[in-house]
């Protein structure tokens, strides 16, 4: 590129703040100035280009070669390259590649310019990524409408991406704590509003809490007073559960479901789950100790934990979805919690064999498996006890 391939007067006008005359109608706003690198290791192309570019409005920065224009992109924040292809050492091509495979930088606008002109070089233009191709000569106020529709464009695409990042965002934030929010944004490679449209089979731990002796309690209350007691417990449970990176799957009536490793993989899930409970339980004590206090009445809370392979995914109708787990391991959880009494966690054997030994060791075998509603054969059963008798639920 030469630079009397930059062809034809530059046809800008400077004027004054105050426009030719005291009636001129006020000026538009002007766009926001974007940060344009034009890549050329001739210098005096790119001091030409450059000064055109600064002159119709924008930021520009230089460099002189493939290295260096990398190193500049990592070194500002830049809207647009304006890049030549034919360069010694690293070309146009490898460095539109590069650009376009870091995920820090794919999103940047590249236009490259060449006194090449054939079919298999725009091809190959954009197979290595790049927005647009223009052939040498270059008209800087062309290249600079074209930068400016471009950009229009990427902002556009990039103003629905982060609106539908943020719809997933506060749909996930209904289940998950913020933090497992973020890592499942960062994790799924841009595709996690997927995870609301498809259905999947992953391996999870599931957890049943639900209170014993509220039925009795909620009868002797106003409904005002039944709904704060329960937004109290639902308050600690959440906020326990949520500690332990759990995913809240359902609230209903007096009882809460939780899984762990769903929907993003917890090689500990199993230990989680265990800890999560006994913090429920011990969350608990100060909620149980008021309510019987102030009505003498005998509460606690039961919890089954099972572990296997579940299906996890938005169930319902068009009229009310829900994100939530099925299968045979969620109803032998239910079952679990079912048969626990107040201040008890009753696991499966497959969840036992999960644990940590420290925590495997703080529970106890039930002499006899349990038969359990539904199934065929007993189950092997391990409980854990909140440091006091548990007392069966009548």
């Amino acid at each position: 590129m030469t630079a009397d391939m930059l062809d034809g007067p530059l046809s800008i006008h400077a004027h004054g703040p105050h426009g030719s005359g005291a009636g001129d109608a006020p000026a538009p706003p002007r766009p926001r100035a974007r940060t344009l690198l034009v890549v050329d290791d001739q210098e005096v192309n790119r001091r030409i280009l450059a000064r055109h570019l600064e002159l119709l409005g924008h930021r520009v920065i230089t460099a002189e070669s493939g290295p260096q224009a990398l190193e500049r992109v990592r070194e500002h924040r830049v809207d647009g390259v304006v890049l030549d292809v034919v360069m010694q050492g690293m070309d146009g091509f490898e460095v539109c590649r590069r650009l376009k495979a870091d995920p820090a930088t794919w999103s940047i606008t590249v236009v490259m310019v060449t006194v090449l002109n054939n079919q298999a070089d725009r091809v190959r233009a954009m197979e290595a990524g790049a927005d647009e191709f223009l052939s040498k000569p270059v008209y800087p106020e062309e290249l600079s409408a074209r930068i400016r529709s471009l950009m229009r464009w990427r902002e556009a695409r990039e103003a629905l991406e982060e609106a539908r990042l943020a719809q997933v965002r506060r749909l996930f934030s209904r289940y998950l704590c913020p933090e497992l929010v973020e890592d499942l944004l960062a994790s799924s490679d841009g595709r996690a509003a997927d995870l609301l449209n498809r259905s999947e089979r992953r391996e999870a731990v599931v957890m049943f809490a639900d209170l014993r002796g509220f039925t009795c309690l909620a009868e002797q209350l106003e409904a005002d007073r039944v709904v704060e007691l329960l937004n109290g417990f639902f308050a600690m449970a959440i906020g326990v559960a949520h500690a332990h990176q759990g995913t809240v799957f359902s609230m209903a009536g007096d009882g809460l479901l939780v899984g762990f490793g769903v929907p993003l993989a917890q090689p500990d899930a199993a230990d989680r789950a265990f800890d999560c409970a006994c913090g429920m339980h011990r969350g608990f004590r100060d909620l149980r100790d008021q309510w019987q206090a102030e009505w003498q009445v005998e509460s606690g809370l039961g919890i089954g934990i099972n572990r296997g392979e579940v299906v996890v995914g938005n169930v319902g109708s068009e009229a009310f979805m829900s994100y939530t787990v099925v299968g045979d391991p969620v109803n032998v959880a239910d079952r679990l919690q079912e048969q626990a009494g107040r201040g008890e966690i009753l696991l499966s054997d497959r969840v036992h064999e999960a644990l940590a030994p420290e925590r495997a060791s703080a529970c106890e075998r039930l002499d006899n498996p349990l038969f359990l509603k539904g199934r065929t054969r007993p189950l092997p059963v391990f409980r854990w006890q909140c440091g006091e008798a548990a007392v069966p639920d009548a």
